[in-house]
């Protein structure tokens, strides 16, 4: 079985339309793990457009809660913005389908959720002191590796959707179950035309700004 695995969307239909159109005729079965929703100006379109989709399984990531919650928890003042913005344009009808998203799922020997011990887990971060007993694929970090600790790893598949350091770029992974491997993925999408959205949609500058700050290719 081939698996196409990807999270961090973040409202950029642009991205996921395109990762279908890549990988569609290639994959078995789509996992997005989560933060499907927030910081791009299209959460309602993503969220329709993946319920549409029949081989998915869908997990929640911490934004898919701050919109079920109605609130944004962080101090962040850019991140602020965004949820400010966003919610507020959110269609709550959605809710439901936000609901039935799932916590976690398994396939082969992994677990696969958007974060593990709720933290931002990157390349680097020390995982001493954590007891590590699966193999994990995850996302939230917005960074794409892959990690070894003891007997076990860790893939992170990135950012579809906002890539914190190459905006313009969409990380995933697919995974094949029938030889045991694990690939990591990117392509090039238009960041341009969202940025160009968000200024249509009149985001605030801050929003924008950050956007615009970000390294393309």
């Amino acid at each position: 079985m081939i698996i196409t695995i990807f999270g961090d969307v973040h409202g950029n239909l642009i991205a996921l339309e395109e990762l279908f159109a890549i990988e569609k005729s290639e994959t078995d079965l789509f996992i997005a793990h989560g933060d499907i929703v927030n910081y791009g100006p299209w959460s309602n379109e993503c969220v329709a457009y993946l319920d549409q989709i029949n081989n998915l399984q869908l997990l929640k990531g911490n934004h898919e809660n701050y919109f079920l919650n109605g609130c944004y928890d962080g101090k962040n003042e850019v991140a602020q913005a965004f949820f400010g913005y966003c919610y507020e344009r959110y269609d709550k009808a959605l809710n439901p389908i936000l609901e039935n998203y799932k916590q976690f799922f398994k396939v082969d020997n992994f677990k696969i959720q958007h974060t593990i011990f709720d933290k931002y887990i990157f390349e680097d971060t020390d995982l001493t002191n954590e007891k590590i007993t699966e193999n994990h694929i995850i996302g939230h970090s917005h960074q794409q590796y892959a990690r070894t600790l003891g007997d076990y790893k860790i893939f992170n598949t990135g950012s579809l959707g906002q890539n914190r350091a190459i905006i313009n770029q969409s990380c995933y992974l697919k995974l094949n179950t029938e030889t045991k491997t694990i690939h990591l993925k990117n392509f090039i999408h238009n960041a341009n035309q969202l940025i160009n959205e968000m200024k249509v949609k009149k985001y605030p500058s801050i929003c924008v700004d950050y956007y615009q700050s970000k390294k393309q290719l």
